[in-house]
């Protein structure tokens, strides 16, 4: 799926005029996409230096952090939207970064690559761990910590009583419904704190 995909069909799940917290924004391309599209303002938080800059250069307010030491920086229902996309995966307490989360947001979105899609199983039959577009690492050299797929977020967003206002896959441009944990290389959920 290509960047520009993505962030439309992220962007339609954040109310115009939003205030938005990008955890793991990396170069600050959605924010400033949401800023730009759907007039919202907000701030992402990065920890990798080159990232940081390429944040400022698109005019993006940005707070160095590692977001493995917690949001208690952020108060209570300080943002409108909470976005975490291609974040968890990266996280070593990603069940505690889903819980503030949904503390310092009134939602949150959270976007990750879906181990369960049918290439990625195919490949585990065949004895080899997945190298594909959504995840494109060989399992010695690769940034995720873990790997999840949608079957398992829904699990996770029960036991931390997340009520999900939203889910589907994407897959190549197109939101998948049907089906979304076996036929989508991304899965999307939009979430709000019980």
């Amino acid at each position: 799926m290509s960047a520009q995909a993505t962030m439309e069909a992220i962007a339609r799940l954040v109310p115009q005029g939003a205030r938005v917290l990008d955890l793991g924004c990396g170069g600050g391309a959605l924010l400033s996409y949401l800023q730009r599209e759907r007039g919202c303002s907000g701030y992402g938080v990065e920890i990798a230096d080159a990232n940081v800059l390429a944040c400022v250069q698109r005019g993006v307010d940005v707070i160095q952090l590692n977001l493995d030491e917690g949001l208690s920086m952020f108060g209570d229902r300080s943002f409108d939207v909470v976005l975490q996309i291609d974040t968890l995966q990266h996280l070593r307490n990603a069940e505690v970064m889903l819980r503030e989360t949904a503390r310092v947001g009134r939602t949150g979105i959270v976007a990750f690559p879906n181990f369960a899609h049918w290439p990625n199983r195919l490949s585990v039959l065949r004895g080899r761990m997945p190298v594909t577009r959504h995840l494109p690492y060989q399992w010695y050299d690769t940034p995720n910590i873990r790997v999840g797929t949608y079957a398992d977020f829904e699990v996770l967003a029960r036991k931390n009583r997340l009520r999900i206002i939203d889910a589907f896959g994407l897959q190549d441009g197109r939101i998948v419904r049907f089906l979304p944990n076996a036929r989508a290389g991304t899965a999307v959920f939009h979430f709000e704190g019980a």
